[in-house]
């Protein structure tokens, strides 16, 4: 039923606007203000302006319900922003809300010449309590105006052309400088690869002789710390290796990829005196049966295995030093 009335008094108070129709407004009533958002003293074609209605000390619940009115009564005027309540002020006390300053108001404009009257406001105000109240504000006049030409003295003019002003060295520095620091990364990043590419050429890679990294590698198994059952598989495997990679460099025989006697088949092809073979085949066929057979080798035949070794790299070597045409 409250809402049926409502609507009523809502449809009483278009009809009472519409009757306004266009005729001239009376004053504004208290709180209707039409303010310019811009400073001048006049109003040009275009300039926007404020219209609304200012409320104080509004208690707290209280709400504003504004009527929409007809477009055929903002004729000649444009509606850029609709109805919004802004709240100017808060009066509280302790954190309790007193009461507010509200301001209900649109922006317009026109692209007209001429006066313009502006409808009257008229808006619903709901209470706490259930008590509406029917608020209706006159509307107020504006003039808008043109920019004045002196027909007088006017002369057409031709479209002039954009203005082109002279380019600073402030302007051009930035460019000047981002140009200069990439000319000096690229310079920077030329000089850094020629010069480790001469490094690089001009490096002499320095690789050890064979015979030494061989007797390098036997001098770990000096001793009898390697004697014992468990250790002999180690043993031989570490002395036979180093004999490998000895024969890999000095005669070519890929030898860490054969079996003893493909080793002992490529041995016999090379300047591996008889006395030199028949002390490696000693010794890699001990050193298999170790590794695969479980044998034990005695302390006598372990004594042997280093000077053994030793003895062929060193007399190879010397063949070396005393028929260097023969060497590969």
């Amino acid at each position: 039923m409250k809402q049926s009335y409502r609507i009523l008094a809502f449809a009483a108070l278009l009809l009472s606007v519409l009757a306004f129709g266009k005729k001239k407004a009376p004053v504004a009533a208290d709180g209707v203000f039409l303010r310019q958002l811009q400073s001048r003293d006049s109003i040009l074609i275009a300039d926007q302006l404020r219209y609304g209605v200012k409320f104080s000390d509004v208690a707290p619940g209280v709400s504003f319900q504004v009527a929409q009115l007809p477009d055929s009564l903002w004729e000649g005027v444009d509606i850029v922003r609709d109805w919004s309540v802004d709240t100017l002020s808060v009066n509280k006390k302790k954190k309790e809300v007193l009461s507010r300053d509200l301001e209900i108001a649109m922006t317009l404009t026109s692209f007209d010449e001429g006066v313009h009257i502006l409808p009257p406001i008229v808006m619903l105000r709901h209470t706490p309590d259930a008590q509406d109240d029917t608020l209706f504000f006159d509307g107020v006049s504006f003039e808008m105006c043109t920019m004045p030409v002196d027909t007088a003295t006017f002369v057409v003019h031709d479209i002039k052309g954009q203005i082109r002003y002279p380019v600073t060295f402030a302007e051009i520095l930035p460019y000047l400088g981002g140009a200069l620091a990439l000319a000096g990364i690229i310079v920077g990043v030329i000089f850094l690869v020629r010069r480790l590419r001469r490094r690089r050429d001009g490096e002499v890679k320095f690789v050890e002789p064979a015979h030494i990294v061989a007797l390098r590698a036997l001098d770990k198994y000096r001793g009898d710390a390697f004697w014992e059952p468990a250790k002999q598989k180690a043993f031989y495997s570490g002395v036979t290796d180093a004999l490998r990679e000895y024969m890999d460099a000095r005669y070519g025989v890929s030898a860490m990829e054969m079996t003893t006697p493909e080793i002992l088949a490529q041995l016999k092809k090379t300047d591996v005196s008889a006395e030199n073979y028949e002390d490696i085949k000693t010794l890699f066929e001990r050193a298999d049966f170790v590794k695969f057979a479980k044998h034990i080798a005695t302390r006598e035949e372990n004594a042997q295995v280093v000077p053994l070794a030793v003895r062929f790299v060193t007399t190879t070597y010397q063949a070396d030093i005393e028929n260097p045409s023969q060497t590969k």
